[in-house]
């Protein structure tokens, strides 16, 4: 029932965001590279495909007591100007992301250390602003994700996304 629910919201958030693009530039970047804090920590590269749509590139990287993962996943995110403050858009997309992960024997009775593979869907909403005159962009944003395989991993993660901070190219 979540999933459905889920991918109703997507769906409507995206085709609002169709229905409503602007013909102007919609940021004042090419492509970005930086850092997402956040969930988890990751490397990020985002580049415009078109006027108002981008992909990012996401690598990240979670360590916690008993296990860590490595992730690789990518977004497209269509963004809309927020005419009432100049550099600020909004947007909203989705894509995909491959989890490996690795568990500690410690925590697990009669067992040896493990990994494992998953496969997550992702949704994105966030916010997005480029200072007007430094190379510098920020975003905010959810990634709400249903992860797929591995284990006991599978199930929805509403914890997803971050605080994004890029070096910006023209």
């Amino acid at each position: 029932m979540k999933v459905k629910i889920f991918v109703t919201l997507v769906i409507l958030f995206v085709g609002f965001g169709f229905i409503n693009q602007s013909s102007a530039q919609v940021q004042d970047y090419k492509s970005a590279i930086g850092i997402r804090l956040g969930y988890p920590l990751s490397l990020s590269y985002k580049t415009f495909i078109s006027n108002a749509g981008a992909v990012e590139g996401i690598l990240g990287y979670r360590n916690w007591s008993y296990y860590s993962w490595f992730s690789v996943g990518a977004l497209y995110e269509h963004h809309m100007t927020i005419s009432a403050v100049d550099g600020l858009a909004w947007y909203v997309g989705g894509g995909a992301q491959a989890y490996f992960w690795s568990f500690d024997k410690d925590h697990y009775l009669n067992s040896s250390d493990f990994a494992t593979f998953s496969f997550g869907l992702m949704g994105a909403l966030g916010l997005d602003y480029k200072f007007a005159n430094i190379p510098l962009n920020i975003s905010a944003d959810w990634l709400p994700t249903f992860v797929i395989g591995g284990e006991f991993l599978t199930g929805f993660g509403g914890s997803y996304g971050g605080l994004g901070v890029r070096y910006t190219f023209r």
